[in-house]
C-alpha cells in the first residue's frame, strides 16, 4: 500500500489567507476544489510533467495549466526565447513583427483561418466572434450546445460547462434575460435538435458555435456524422459554423479538430497552446468575414495587450516545437496508454466507468455510459470522483478537480509517469 499521507500545512495556511483576500480564495472557480472536497494545493513551481507545491510535494500533472503546457511546463526553449524577448520589453501596445510570425503560423496550420486577430483569452475571442457572426449575417440568434463552455460572457452562460457545471450553478445571477434571449441551446451530438431549432427560427440564426470535441463537460468526442451534419445545416440555412478550438487547437492535431475530422468551419476561436503558457486568445476565419473587423471594417474590437510580445514569443516557440516529426504520434501513444489503462483498472476493481481520448486529451467518467452529451455526463458518480481525486492527489497525481473537465497530457510525460499513474489509480480504486 502506498503511503497516502502528504503534508499540506503551507498550502492550507496560504489558501485560508486567500479566502479573505479573493472570492472563494481563488482567481478562477474550479481551482477551489469545491466539487471534490478538501482544500487545493498551492503551487510553487512546475517543470516538464511535474508540479511542486509549497510544502515540497511533487505531482505528475494532467491539467497542464488547463491545456497550454503541451510541450511540458517551463520548456527550456520557450523559457530561453522569453528571456530574450523580455530584454526588449514586456508590452508594446503597438505592432510588432512577432504578430506577423505567429499569424502566419496559425494561418498555415488551421484550415479555416485566412486572417486572424489576436486577443488575450479564449473568453475574449468568443465574445468577439459572436459579435462578428451577428454583424456578418445581420441576424441575432445563435445556437450553442449544453455543457459547452465558451467563456464567461453573458450571452454564453446558458447551460454552460466548465466551472458552471462543476459548481452546479444555474445560469449566472447578474446576467440579464435580454443578454441570453437570443442564445438557443441543443444537446451535443443531437443533429435533430439542431434541425428543429433552424426550422423554428428560420432566417434568424447567425450561426452555430461549439467545442468540436467537448472538454468542458468532461471529455466527449463527436459522434460519426455530427460535425458533417452541422456543416451541411449551416450551409443550408445561410448561417456560420464556428469551432471553439481553444482546447483542441494544436492539441488533438496540429491543425486542430478541423484538420482531425476534415470539417472546415467559417470561423475559429483559439487560445491556450498558441500562447505557450502566457495569456492569449485568437479568432480567425474566412477573409471576407474577418475583413469586417475594425479598422478594416465596422465591427469594433480592441485590446491594449493584444499581440503582447511575450505571448507571441512563447506561442511561436511552442508551435515550432510541435512541428517536429513524431510529435503527435507520441502524444497519441502516451495518452492512449493512460486512457486505456484507467478504463482497465476501473474494470478490474469493479467500478462502472467509461472514457476515451483523442491525441493529447482524455477523460474518465464514473458511469457505465456511453457519454454522448452533457446529460449523459451528469449521470456520473461525482461523489466517487471526488474520493478518487483526493486519493490520486495523495499519491502524487494531479488531476482536474472536477468530473466535468478533460485531462491533458504533454510531450514531457513518460511511460514511467503513466505506469506510476495507473498503479496509483489501481491502489485508490481498490480502496473505494
Amino acid at each position: 500500500m502506498v503511503n497516502t499521507t502528504i503534508k499540506t500545512t503551507k498550502s492550507q495556511e496560504i489558501f485560508t489567507a486567500a479566502q479573505n483576500l479573493m472570492p472563494g480564495g481563488v482567481s478562477s472557480p474550479v481551482r477551489a476544489f469545491k466539487s471534490v472536497g478538501g482544500q487545493p494545493i498551492v503551487f510553487d513551481r512546475v517543470n516538464g510533467a511535474y508540479i511542486w507545491d509549497v510544502d515540497g510535494n511533487k505531482y505528475i500533472d494532467y491539467v497542464g495549466t488547463w491545456g497550454p503546457a503541451i510541450c511540458g511546463h517551463a520548456h527550456p526553449e520557450v523559457i530561453s526565447a522569453l528571456h530574450a524577448a523580455l530584454e526588449k520589453g514586456t508590452s508594446f501596445g503597438a505592432p510588432s513583427v512577432l504578430e506577423n510570425v505567429l499569424a502566419e503560423m496559425v494561418i498555415d496550420a488551421v484550415p479555416s483561418i485566412e486572417m486572424v486577430r489576436f486577443v488575450n483569452s479564449g473568453t475574449e475571442a468568443c465574445m468577439a466572434v459572436l459579435r462578428l457572426m451577428r454583424a456578418f449575417t445581420n441576424r441575432e440568434k445563435i445556437i450553442k450546445f449544453e455543457g459547452c463552455y465558451h467563456g464567461h460572457a453573458d450571452m454564453f452562460l446558458v447551460k454552460a460547462g466548465s466551472g458552471v457545471a462543476t459548481l452546479g450553478l444555474p445560469d449566472s445571477p447578474g446576467v440579464p434575460k435580454s443578454a441570453t434571449s437570443s442564445t438557443l441551446t441543443a444537446p451535443y451530438n443531437d443533429l435533430e435538435a439542431v434541425k428543429a431549432l433552424f426550422e423554428e427560427n428560420r432566417d434568424q440564426i447567425a450561426g452555430v458555435i461549439l467545442e468540436p470535441v467537448v472538454g468542458n463537460a468532461g471529455f466527449i468526442p463527436p459522434d460519426a456524422g455530427f460535425l458533417e451534419g452541422l456543416r451541411e445545416l449551416t450551409h443550408e440555412h445561410g448561417a456560420l459554423l464556428v469551432f471553439d478550438e481553444v482546447m483542441t487547437g494544436f492539441r488533438i492535431a496540429y491543425g486542430g479538430a478541423q484538420e482531425k475530422f476534415g470539417i472546415t468551419p467559417d470561423l475559429t476561436t483559439m487560445g491556450k497552446v498558441i500562447g505557450g503558457g502566457l495569456p492569449v486568445g485568437a479568432y480567425g476565419g474566412r477573409r471576407d468575414i474577418m475583413s469586417m473587423i475594425a479598422p478594416a471594417g465596422p465591427v469594433y474590437q480592441a485590446g491594449t495587450l493584444s499581440g503582447n510580445p511575450l505571448a507571441m514569443t512563447a506561442g511561436i516557440k511552442t508551435l515550432k516545437l510541435l512541428q517536429k516529426p513524431g510529435t503527435y504520434e507520441q502524444l497519441e501513444r502516451i495518452t492512449k496508454k493512460l486512457a486505456d489503462g484507467l478504463l482497465k483498472v476501473a474494470q478490474e476493481t469493479g467500478h462502472a466507468a467509461c472514457g476515451s481520448h483523442i491525441s493529447a486529451m482524455f477523460g474518465l467518467f464514473f458511469t457505465s455510459g456511453p457519454v454522448h452529451n452533457y446529460e449523459d455526463a451528469k449521470k456520473s458518480d461525482t461523489t466517487k470522483f471526488g474520493r478518487f481525486h483526493r486519493g490520486m492527489l495523495e499519491r502524487g497525481i494531479y488531476l482536474a478537480p472536477s468530473q466535468f473537465e478533460a485531462g491533458f497530457t504533454s510531450l514531457a510525460h513518460t511511460d514511467e509517469d503513466i505506469e506510476q499513474t495507473l498503479a496509483a489509480a489501481k491502489d485508490v480504486l481498490s480502496s473505494l
